[in-house]
């Protein structure tokens, strides 16, 4: 049979009734472990992440630039794949999360510098945290596969990455907006498919379950940010 979970034979052997309560048992027990290693690991990299980028806005640290950006964020984050299943996992985790607060603190000295500036950061926090929440408990609550937009979702960020590079090296804000949407779209996605994974047993390392969480939150938050600042600045 092509789907051996539902099927009462494993590899030529029956399953009984007993046995597969456990099975579905171990899963479920595998599946609360990694969503609460998962929640509990991106809670502690939000509060390292936004006390670094709080510490570049008090000491007005100047951007990184968007190379060092680029080679910190990548390499960061391969290390974290390459880690994964090492005792290092976690101080590289909060490496890359530490770095991307870092990126952060320059963004937010410019959008507080803006009109109405601290109401826009409030803002596309408080949008943030509502959409991920609202997303998440969908999952949770329906435990619907999304799966099916993983290479959608892939596609749509290589694209979005391409043209944010475009729009920074041409000057074009219009583009940089539309890429900031397009950002926040895919981000919301992301964050359907991630929790989808670990939900239906597709994820079971909860650290790059919480790197793949993290980054999403992160763009969500920077492009709200990006489209909010562009609404209530008076350019």
């Amino acid at each position: 049979m092509n789907n051996t979970n539902s099927s009462p034979f494993s590899h030529g052997q029956v399953r009984y009734p007993a046995q597969a309560a456990a099975a579905t048992g171990a899963h479920s027990d595998q599946v609360k472990r990694v969503l609460r290693n998962t929640y509990a690991l991106l809670a502690m990299t939000l509060l390292f992440s936004a006390g670094v980028a709080v510490a570049t806005l008090t000491l007005q640290l100047p951007a990184p630039g968007l190379v060092l950006t680029l080679v910190g964020y990548f390499g960061l984050l391969f290390a974290v794949f390459k880690l994964q299943n090492s005792a290092w996992a976690l101080p590289a985790v909060f490496a890359l999360t530490g770095f991307m607060g870092y990126t952060l603190g320059p963004l937010l000295t410019h959008s507080l510098a803006l009109p109405g500036g601290a109401q826009t950061v409030t803002l596309a926090l408080a949008a943030t945290g509502a959409t991920f929440l609202a997303l998440s408990s969908y999952v949770l609550l329906t435990r619907r596969d999304f799966s099916f937009m993983g290479g959608f979702l892939f596609v749509g960020m290589v694209i979005a990455l391409i043209a944010g590079i475009a729009a920074v090296f041409l000057q074009m804000p219009a583009l940089g907006l539309a890429v900031s949407a397009m950002v926040a779209l895919l981000s919301a996605g992301l964050i359907l498919f991630e929790t989808s994974r670990i939900v239906n047993g597709g994820e079971t390392n909860y650290v790059m379950a919480t790197v793949s969480l993290y980054v999403s939150v992160f763009n969500l938050f920077t492009s709200l940010l990006s489209l909010f600042g562009f609404g209530g600045s008076n350019d």
